[in-house]
């Protein structure tokens, strides 16, 4: 299995210029406990899409010793986060299933194994222990399978949940996310999310996506200033040793 792992963006809403991957927690970056807890669950085959303070995230690997990660560099980092997945769509279509993520998540091997050991061809992860509003990517589901996907949902469907962020993808849908993207940026949609390619493979995949529900288990993404206090005050004390 391989893993594409996004790490592009700003991160502006954190209010300094450090790549959001190379935030420290616990003494340990996020790029170090993603290497870690893939290495611990077998996945060893790794690219990551790199563009905002592409040299630091490149020094860290080679400080790590890690020679074999592939970084591919988006010169456009600074729109949409479509273009970081049109850069890597290389590695999502290079054959067989791929997991795609998000770089900016804290979270320990209990969150991101049921997604390698699932029986899903194509499967999110979801946490049904979520704050309603704006800000959190939603999940709706129709007869226990995923039905929509985004921060706004199909006003008929109940929210099940919010995605983490982690994708598996089958051979088949990495090349139709792929295709979905390249038609999104022709139509004039550079400045979109990668979320909104996410949700239109999602919306028309038959069969369609599994979930994994991961309630209960620590993770958070890394938006704002207080998602890094949370982090460190809530999430860091419930990870497991990523080594172990």
């Amino acid at each position: 299995m391989r893993a594409v792992i996004l790490a592009a963006g700003v991160g502006r809403r954190l209010g300094h210029d450090k790549p959001k991957i190379l935030l420290n927690f616990g003494g340990r970056t996020l790029l170090e406990r993603h290497l870690a807890i893939l290495a611990a669950l077998g996945v060893r085959d790794l690219v990551i899409g790199i563009g905002h303070e592409a040299l630091a995230i490149e020094r860290a690997l080679e400080a790590l010793g890690q020679t074999d990660v592939s970084t591919i560099y988006n010169p456009d980092y600074e729109q949409g986060s479509i273009l970081t997945l049109w850069c890597v769509r290389e590695a999502l279509a290079a054959g067989g299933p791929v997991l795609l993520m998000d770089g900016d998540v804290l979270y320990d091997r209990r969150v991101l194994a049921p997604l390698i050991e699932t029986h899903h061809a194509d499967c999110v992860l979801v946490d049904r222990a979520y704050e309603p509003g704006d800000e959190p990517v939603k999940v709706g589901v129709v007869d226990g399978a995923p039905a929509d996907f985004g921060k706004t949902i199909d006003p008929a469907l109940q929210p099940y949940g919010e995605s983490v962020g982690f994708f598996l993808l089958s051979e088949g849908m990495a090349k139709t996310l792929v295709d979905t993207a390249g038609q999104m940026i022709e139509q004039g949609g550079s400045e979109r999310p990668m979320e909104d390619t996410i949700a239109a493979v999602l919306r028309a995949a038959s069969p369609p996506f599994g979930l994994e529900d991961v309630t209960g288990l620590p993770w958070i993404e890394i938006d704002f200033p207080e998602d890094v206090a949370r982090a460190e005050t809530e999430i860091l004390p419930g990870l497991i040793d990523e080594d172990g």
